[in-house]
């Protein structure tokens, strides 16, 4: 019998085993352009607000580190300054925070999950209490969580991964993390040497990153074969 490859998976959670949250976001996004009668489409809006996020969420690691709700809170506040807007983003932010929690998951995930035989992380730029009311609403199997607000950093930072590789005893050349951001998830895990798979979902808004994955696939079915 031949050796399997690793020893532990890491992984995604949102946009992974969890649904994207382009309809979440593009949702708020035409409410904000509407509302407040900017010049742009949501889409549109969607993009520049997501490439700023993603400069502010870069910036508040370790002792910098702010959680994703101030984050998305500071960015959109950021957003209403550029465009003239006088407007709180307290109400547009709760309607993505009511997503987190209780995120639709792809249909092939609890099958990938149930079906793996060896130990499994769920690495996540999240905030802990919306991940972990979202884990345990669709009762999803993971033998560890690492959460960024937990750790106070945020992928593609590599202490959150050699974090969740402590959680499962394993080297980094014995696991593969799988994620949807080739910013993130794979841009960061291929850091310290993890094997790297990432999933190409068309659900996703936009993606900053122009890292190399080691493998790709379409679908977490196509991951199992891959495994098997």
């Amino acid at each position: 019998m031949c050796a399997r490859p690793f020893d532990a998976i890491l992984i995604d959670f949102y946009g992974t085993i969890a649904a994207g949250d382009r309809e979440a976001v593009e949702s708020v996004c035409r409410e904000i352009v509407n509302a407040c009668r900017l010049p742009l489409s949501a889409a549109e809006f969607a993009v520049a607000w997501g490439e700023h996020y993603f400069a502010v969420v870069g910036g508040s690691n370790h002792a910098a580190f702010r959680t994703l709700h101030e984050c998305e809170l500071s960015s959109l506040r950021d957003m209403f300054a550029r465009f003239g807007v006088d407007a709180d983003p307290a109400p547009f932010v709760a309607r993505l925070e009511a997503y987190w929690r209780d995120p639709p998951i792809h249909p092939d995930a609890a099958e990938f999950l149930s079906g793996l035989e060896m130990p499994v992380c769920c690495v996540s730029n999240a905030d802990s209490l919306p991940l972990h009311a979202a884990i345990a609403k669709h009762n999803l199997r993971f033998d560890a969580v690492v959460a960024s607000e937990a750790v106070r950093c945020y992928k593609p930072d590599p202490e959150i991964f050699r974090h969740a590789l402590q959680r499962l005893n394993v080297a980094p050349d014995r696991a593969l993390h799988v994620g949807d951001s080739l910013h993130s998830d794979i841009g960061g895990a291929s850091k310290i040497g993890i094997t790297t798979a990432w999933i190409c979902r068309e659900s996703r808004i936009h993606d900053i990153g122009e890292s190399r994955p080691d493998h790709t696939v379409a679908s977490l079915c196509d991951l199992r074969d891959f495994l098997a």
